[in-house]
């Protein structure tokens, strides 16, 4: 169940169940081996991301993934809210970006700030829209956004060199630095990075 963009406790149990955490095939219960404990008090880490889209307004609040798993539901959300803007259309996004943009902000220590969105998945015709509206725009012509494998971000309260740094400490993939723009793009490509004015 989603209310208000949020994944309740109760959607978390049902993905879980329903993705096979906990799922057995009969009513049997679950074995366990002398090399397994049988029970355990650590709870699989739940992936959680807070975000603010500057364009369309909208705002998500998701567990996208538990453990190693990845919440199918909750990507198809991430996917949507990140759609090209301009066009309205969405593609599958790299999980792994995701999941940088969850270690950035574990590394910023905020773990549950508000990442504010600049630009997510762009279409070709928008990516190509952009890189013509001037003679440089700074937007490369096969950028990773046209892949659904890169964000640009801000996150308030942190300054756009802080978060350069951070993104940078990640060896993740790329990262931008747009000082005049204010925001820093991350991406799972290739490790580089460049700057913009």
């Amino acid at each position: 169940m989603i209310i208000s963009g949020k994944w309740t406790a109760a959607a978390t149990v049902a993905a879980l169940l329903t993705f096979g955490f906990g799922a057995t095939s009969n009513a049997a219960a679950p074995t366990t081996t002398s090399a397994t404990p049988a029970t355990s008090n650590t709870a699989p880490e739940q992936y959680h991301l807070r975000m603010h889209h500057l364009h369309t307004g909208e705002d998500i609040d998701v567990v996208y993934r538990i453990g190693d798993t990845y919440i199918p539901g909750a990507l198809a959300q991430l996917n949507h809210f990140l759609r090209d803007h301009r066009t309205q259309d969405s593609s599958s996004y790299d999980p792994k970006e995701f999941d940088v943009l969850h270690a950035l902000m574990t590394s910023l220590g905020r773990p549950n700030g508000i990442i504010d969105i600049v630009c997510g998945y762009r279409t070709p015709w928008s990516n190509n829209f952009l890189r013509t509206r001037s003679a440089s725009t700074g937007v490369a012509e096969h950028s990773q956004h046209m892949l659904a494998k890169a964000i640009d971000i801000r996150v308030p309260g942190v300054s756009t060199v802080a978060l350069r740094d951070a993104a940078l400490a990640l060896h993740a993939g790329g990262v931008g630095f747009y000082p005049v723009s204010q925001f820093v793009h991350v991406d799972v490509g290739p490790v580089r990075t460049w700057s913009y004015r």
